[in-house]
């Protein structure tokens, strides 16, 4: 009996510690199979051109040290960090140079991508060295393709995304306005031209919001953030147009991606 009862007892603390182990082993490959990577995609706006401190092995790419996506990878020690977002970069650049990085154990993606399709660039550009009408006529052709081509070259982006990092938490960030209206600005563009870029911006981020809903994405709108930081404003975190550095005109500042971008992927990581 006393044998009998020992085999027993025996018994069932091997099982026991069967089970213990199995489970910390179970516990232990869950922890490890957790996506728990961040990639970062897209275009200036997400490289952090105009926030200074550039990593010069990004090249033209100007990624910065401030740049959202590397303050929020030092704040959250992601278990692997990918800084593929370059300035210029145009969705057909996500697709054939940025997604490389993406996997099965990506966890996060964050991206700004859709302004240089549209035209960003040249908009501003007609707005500053060319007169009210012609600013307005090519910011009407900004917002036409806006409707008519942006949409599915996003859904390009975002299925692509989905298709190789398959369980990753996707965060798509919209552009700010650029003007504060009746602002401190007694030169440059007049109210009118401000108000209609502010409107394309608004139009820009509202088409980009709902390709990323409708694909299962997060939208982080950083309008409210750079409210009372937009150019003419007094306390602008944006750059405004700068002849002898075209590149960071129009960009945010290094509080623009601190004060501004970052707070919003916090909140939607």
């Amino acid at each position: 009996m006393k044998l009998s009862r020992i085999a027993t007892l025996s018994s069932s603390l091997l099982l026991a510690v069967g089970l213990a182990l199995t489970g910390a082993n179970a516990a232990q490959a869950a922890q490890q199979a957790t996506p728990t990577g961040y990639v970062a995609l897209g275009d200036s706006y997400s490289s952090g051109v105009g926030s200074g401190s550039y990593d010069s092995a990004s090249g033209n790419c100007l990624r910065s040290t401030r740049a959202y996506p590397a303050l929020w990878a030092a704040a959250h020690s992601p278990s692997s960090f990918h800084f593929a977002a370059c300035s210029g970069a145009r969705t057909g650049d996500v697709l054939s140079g940025q997604l490389s990085s993406l996997g099965t154990s990506t966890g996060l993606v964050s991206l700004t991508i859709g302004g240089n399709d549209a035209g960003f660039a040249d908009t501003m550009t007609t707005c500053v060295l060319q007169s009210q009408s012609s600013c307005l006529s090519r910011l009407a052709t900004a917002n036409s393709y806006i409707d008519s081509t942006l949409p599915g070259l996003l859904d390009q982006v975002y299925s692509a995304i989905t298709a190789r990092a398959p369980a990753a938490h996707v965060v798509v960030l919209g552009y700010p306005r650029f003007y504060e209206l009746n602002g401190s600005c007694i030169a440059g563009l007049s109210e009118t031209e401000r108000s209609a870029i502010n409107a394309a911006s608004d139009h820009l981020n509202s088409v980009t919001a709902k390709r990323a809903l409708d694909h299962g994405f997060a939208f982080g709108s950083v309008t409210s953030a750079f409210a009372g930081h937009e150019i003419c404003s007094g306390s602008s975190w944006l750059h405004s147009v700068n002849l002898f550095n075209l590149t960071e005109s129009y960009h945010p500042t290094a509080a623009g991606q601190s004060g501004g971008y970052l707070p919003v992927l916090n909140a939607e990581d």
